[in-house]
């Protein structure tokens, strides 16, 4: 039904429209006044080079068009309701914006462009008025009269134009081609590059010639007013380009034929005195500028108009206005009045030239965009994605490059202009959209999708021997009391902030069936939504099973989302804890270790980790295998910003025999492992017998934020669940139990 709609609102447009406004935007001024000034200056190779850089954007772009076009219905929007529709609403509103600037602008580029057309006559406007000719004189009225037209007649009268303008521009080329030499002037031999002296460089006759590739897609503003956008898109626009190429090449061949290299470079009208009729060439340049204005003010309201129906452009107000249409054909006419009031503002001026540069790079960006989805769809894979015409990754992807190369290649500094004031745009989206849904559009999913996909096989397939100097922290946790306490979440996003990768799963007692996979889903997506604000690497999963210990042996077998396997598990009580809620810890901690698991417990109470500003490590003889765990583990904590300005201490017990040499060791291991602990931070207690080591510990680290102990599985079987209730004066304590073979170096 809502397709329905929207069919109805169109006026029923054929492919004609598309390729009168694509083609009478082309061949617009800059081939009228510039092309001669290009082949006098880098000759007949370097301007037909021009035109091959040229449509190294444009080609891509169009073939991108075409098979987005076919994949989908093209709606009111044109090419912003392609952006917006393929990468998200927030970007697609970004580029639109600049893209009806830039449309909007345009109008007025073209109309004063138009009003040069009348310079041949300027003697005789000053002779009737009395008063020095301005360009205004012409320009501004003109504009305010295509305008009112416009708003009058709609559409409908604007394609009727088209067909007019274009056929007077088709009989100038015509008289042009069909020209000779002008009567007096001798042509030289001709060469394929430019002798006149003080050419300018390749790159700024580059950047003066690509406004005449930038009207390719003109056409597709009118997506909305189409009956069958699907076909008559690709063949409109493509058509359009390939028709502007062969044109440029010939009038190229043509211009360095018929005059020599200092007239093409003196006289910006040198087209009039080769054509078999002169005055027709004052009359196809205003017919093509007005052409290609009266095609910018077709496209640009209809851009807005449908990011106003997005409700992107402001407030409610602005959105409701702009979004307005008229009649059943939904002609924007009040986006058309702002358009127009941007137009002769600058009309008014009489100075485009910083923003036309703009405008340029606002296009390029554009294009890049059109070219980049259709590359990323190609790589992305998604079986939504089922155009009936194709172009090639590769082809889409030279197109996308090369739009950021000769934006920076035409001019760095306004290329850098557009960047920070788009940049800007997006932000002014991003705060107006705040609190809505993410709009990540499936593209970027899919991209994202299949990069892991492609990481994760690759990764798995070389195998790699896992050394244990090259160790991080793949972490995963299974709990069920996730919404009664806050911590163990926290400490594993801290844990792996940058250098590690954490699995957190959320364990549902039940057996697997339709309730409980939907309150599976239902809590998942609690879960998403609460920790959304944390910029950890946390991979936030659900797992229905009958017990914690089948859904811990689940987990345990789990493959690393990370691209390498888990091989950390972490476990977590509470001071608070009753023993009846502990379950069976000290088994489930047991089997991830007969798994080859490193085990973690985080027991913590109502500190909340203090200040975090110490961490005490303490090592004894027990520790000989989990030393280096606890002191990397440490270590990575530093780098999350909540423990930035935290300082390490390692306390070591040992036997008064071991107590030199294992100091020794411990300082070359720190040296040597630059890791951040100053000399005076390494505490060595020489022990025996006598010594009371729980007193030792709580002398010495019963203020510390955290507090990390080693355990072994043999220890853990022997002292039962007490072995982690042990130092009850401490904070927040970490246990650890190293099953792999991990080094500092």
């Amino acid at each position: 039904m809502e397709n329905q709609t929207k069919q109805s609102t169109s006026q029923g447009l054929g492919t004609a429209p598309v390729f009168l406004a694509s083609i009478s935007t082309i061949l617009g001024a800059i081939m009228f006044l510039r092309f001669g000034y290009a082949v006098a200056n880098v000759g007949i190779a370097g301007t037909l080079f021009i035109i091959l850089l040229g449509h190294l954007v444009t080609i891509p772009t169009a073939l991108a068009i075409a098979e987005i076009a076919t994949n989908r219905k093209v709606e009111g929007g044109g090419e912003y309701f392609i952006i917006s529709r393929s990468f998200g609403t927030t970007i697609g509103s970004t580029i639109g914006l600049a893209l009806f600037l830039s449309q909007a602008i345009s109008v007025a580029f073209y109309m004063i462009a138009f009003a040069e057309a009348f310079r041949p006559i300027s003697a005789a406007i000053e002779s009737l008025l009395g008063i020095p000719f301005d360009p205004r004189m012409i320009s501004l009225p003109c504009t305010i009269l295509l305008i009112v037209l416009i708003l009058l007649r709609g559409v409908n009268m604007g394609v009727a134009a088209l067909y007019v303008v274009v056929g007077v521009l088709g009989v100038a080329l015509a008289m042009f081609f069909l020209g000779s030499t002008p009567e007096g002037v001798t042509v030289g031999e001709v060469t394929i590059f430019s002798e006149i002296p003080n050419a300018a460089p390749f790159m700024v006759v580059f950047a003066i010639i690509f406004p005449a590739f930038t009207g390719m897609t003109a056409g597709v503003g009118l997506s909305g007013d189409l009956a069958n956008p699907r076909r008559s898109l690709p063949i409109g626009i493509f058509s359009a380009t390939i028709v502007g190429l062969l044109v440029y090449a010939l009038q190229v061949i043509k211009l360095a034929l018929s005059a020599p290299p200092e007239l093409l470079a003196s006289d910006q009208l040198v087209m009039s005195k080769i054509a078999i009729w002169g005055p027709m060439i004052p009359i196809g340049l205003g017919a093509a500028t007005l052409s290609s204005a009266l095609g910018s003010i077709l496209v640009a309201p209809r851009t807005i108009q449908a990011m106003a129906r997005d409700r992107v452009v402001g407030s409610n107000v602005l959105n409701n206005f702009l979004g307005a249409g008229v009649g059943n054909s939904n002609e924007p006419r009040n986006a058309t009045l702002v358009t127009g009031v941007i137009a002769l503002v600058i009309v008014a001026l009489g100075n485009v030239d910083f923003v036309a540069r703009i405008i340029s790079m606002f296009f390029m960006v554009t294009y890049g965009s059109l070219c980049a989805i259709s590359f990323l769809e190609h790589f992305a894979s998604r079986p939504g994605y089922r155009p009936s015409f194709r172009s090639r990754w590769y082809i889409s992807l030279v197109g996308a490059v090369m739009c950021v190369f000769l934006m920076f290649q035409m001019d760095p500094l306004y290329a850098l202009a557009s960047i920070v004031v788009m940049t800007g745009i997006y932000r002014l989206m991003l705060r107006s959209r705040a609190g809505q849904a993410d709009d990540l559009a499936a593209i970027f999913r899919g991209v994202f999708g299949q990069a892991t996909r492609h990481m994760q096989i690759k990764l798995q397939r070389t195998n790699p021997v896992r050394l244990g100097s090259d160790w991080r922290p793949s972490v995963i946790m299974v709990d069920g009391r996730t919404f009664e306490r806050a911590v163990p979440i926290q400490f594993l996003e801290q844990l792996c902030h940058r250098f590690g990768f954490g699995t957190y799963v959320h364990y549902i007692q039940g057996h697997l069936n339709g309730k409980t996979h939907e309150e599976s889903r239902t809590t998942l997506a609690k879960l998403l939504k609460s920790t959304e604000h944390k910029q950890g690497d946390i991979f936030i999963d659900t797992v229905v099973s009958p017990s914690m210990r089948s859904a811990l042996a689940q987990a345990l077998q789990l493959p690393g989302v990370s691209g390498m396997e888990n091989n950390t598990i972490m476990f977590a009580m509470s001071v608070h804890d009753e023993v009846t809620s502990l379950g069976d810890l000290q088994g489930d901690c047991l089997m991830a270790a007969s798994a080859g698991m490193n085990v973690l417990l985080l027991r913590h109470g109502d500190h909340f980790f203090g200040n975090r500003r110490t961490i005490h490590v303490w090592l004894t003889w027990h520790d000989y295998r989990n030393a280096n765990l606890m002191i990397l583990l440490a270590y990575i904590l530093l780098d999350h910003p909540d423990w930035h300005e935290a300082e390490i201490s390692i306390n070591a017990a040992f036997s008064h025999e071991q107590a030199h040499e294992e100091t020794v060791k411990l300082r070359e291991l720190i040296s040597a492992g630059r890791i951040p602990i100053t000399e005076r931070r390494i505490r060595i207690f020489p022990t025996d017998d006598r010594v009371n080591f729980d007193k030792l510990v709580e002398t010495h680290s019963a203020d510390a934020d955290l507090v990390i102990f080693g355990f072994t599985p043999d220890r853990l079987e022997k002292k039962g669940i007490d072995l982690f209730k042990r130092h009850p004066a401490l904070r927040d304590v970490l246990w650890v139990s190293a099953q792999e073979r991990i080094l500092i170096e």
